[in-house]
């Protein structure tokens, strides 16, 4: 990372940074398949009524920036799901999107939670290697959400890891 961070539970002010992170590092990685941007606004307010994001905070001329974020969420019984990790593109390859997986899982951990559950787009490669490194299995598949139309078909390869 170029900068030192500051992760921390978002708040709902967060919430236009938050889908502004998203989207810019969606966009990046995602243009290939997709027609849209990853989330708007609305979705990501709903989001903080089903779970909770962690941000990562750098300074930037005296103030703090947004520059990452991923969403957890706790399931029936000891699991756990992580979804929407992001890094600004301007700060991608440094370290920031294994830092914001290492504080989603200890928030987990300290929530009670067993397993931590992922779904990655299997036209997204590079994210499998990425995701084992860190612990994870494949345990299956589940189809795209038919109402997000796609450039490729596609479906998501899901993961799991023991915390």
């Amino acid at each position: 990372m170029s900068q030192p961070v500051h992760i921390r539970i978002a708040e709902a002010a967060d919430a236009r940074q938050i889908m502004a992170v998203i989207n810019s590092a969606f966009k990046v990685a995602e243009d290939f398949f997709c027609f849209e941007d990853r989330i708007t606004l609305e979705e990501v307010e709903r989001l903080f009524t089903t779970g909770t994001f962690l941000v990562a905070e750098a300074r930037a001329r005296g103030d703090r920036v947004l520059v990452g974020c991923v969403y957890v969420e706790l399931k029936d019984g000891d699991r756990s799901y992580l979804g929407l990790l992001s890094v600004d593109p301007s700060q991608q390859q440094g370290g920031l999107g294994s830092l914001l997986m290492m504080a989603a899982e200890k928030h987990c951990r300290e929530m009670g939670c067993r397993v931590m559950d992922i779904w990655i787009v299997n036209l997204r490669t590079e994210l499998t290697p990425f995701y084992q490194r860190r612990g994870y299995v494949e345990t299956g598949t589940r189809p795209f959400p038919p109402d997000v139309q796609t450039k490729l078909p596609c479906h998501f390869i899901t993961m799991a890891k023991a915390l």
